[in-house]
């Protein structure tokens, strides 16, 4: 009677637990499909210009570089939790100067998604086959963007294949403004119309003004910004110089300090990433990777 009861309770607990363990769908996936959160720091590292890179790398250099922080700071400041809080801040140093980048990068090439919309409609106008008012871009358009379009109209000199040559300059651009440009493009290749030009002019004059608007709130919110980074910043400077005194180092490697360091540099963490989700700007996602 005990092992039926057993088995019916573990039989139980496996129906629970089966929504989890083996979510609807999962069978028909591909086996080779990455995880999302790998495809998103891959495009990460596209936009900071790190393309080349593997994310693996960049985790070793972090290991790397939050050990040898850890290692310095211990030597000139002998205070164990603050090697720590300094060791975790190298640990995730890279990944935030590499967001950071990622994200100029997106700031920068807001500006002139709307130029880029303006040659290509020029392009079309003057009667250029869609492929090659693509190309012109190449060579006419923005600085920030002639990287990709040129590697488009290597793709497509060498293969002929349009439709392949926006996927590969989609994964070079990997934004979602770049995203429905090519594929109205694509769709205005694939079916035809007429009425192309009216829909590039449309999109343009929608993202002037939301670059615009844009560009107006991260003004406004520079100020706030930046007295956060200060206030975030000065308590641990005053840290450091108190902690080289050795009575105070002392009294911060007791369980107490030590407490007090970890307490303090969670707190910062949390305001600060706090105000900064408070005060982000929502990016618009991608809907046609």
């Amino acid at each position: 009677m005990a092992l039926t009861l057993g088995l019916l309770l573990g039989a139980g607990v496996l129906l629970v637990a089966a929504p989890l363990l083996w979510p609807h769908g999962a069978t028909s996936r591909s086996p080779c499909r990455r995880p999302r959160w790998s495809s998103r720091a891959e495009e990460v590292l596209v936009q900071a210009g790190l393309r080349r890179v593997p994310v693996a790398v960049v985790a070793a250099v972090s290991v790397i570089l939050g050990a040898a922080t850890a290692a310095v700071t211990s030597a000139a400041v002998p205070v164990v939790a603050l090697a720590l809080a300094a060791g975790t801040a190298g640990l995730v140093a890279p990944t935030v100067v590499i967001i950071t980048r990622a994200r100029t990068f997106r700031r920068a090439t807001r500006v002139v998604w709307p130029d880029v919309v303006d040659h290509l409609l020029s392009a079309v106008r003057s009667g250029l086959a869609l492929p090659d008012s693509v190309v012109t871009l190449a060579h006419s358009g923005p600085p920030v963007t002639r990287a990709a379009f040129a590697d488009f109209e290597l793709s497509y000199r060498t293969t002929g294949n349009f439709s392949a040559a926006l996927d590969r300059l989609k994964a070079r651009l990997v934004d979602p403004v770049a995203d429905r440009i090519i594929e109205t493009l694509r769709m205005s290749r694939e079916v035809g119309g007429h009425e192309l030009p009216t829909v590039l002019r449309n999109l343009a004059v929608y993202l002037r003004q939301d670059a615009a608007i844009r560009a107006e709130v991260e003004a406004r919110q520079s100020w706030t910004v930046n007295a956060a980074r200060l206030g975030v910043a000065a308590p641990w400077i005053i840290l450091v110089l108190l902690a080289s005194r050795p009575e105070a180092a002392s009294a911060y490697n007791s369980v107490g300090g030590s407490l007090l360091i970890c307490g303090g540099a969670g707190l910062s963490a949390a305001a600060y990433w706090l105000m900064r989700a408070i005060g982000r700007l929502p990016e618009e996602k991608r809907w046609f990777e």
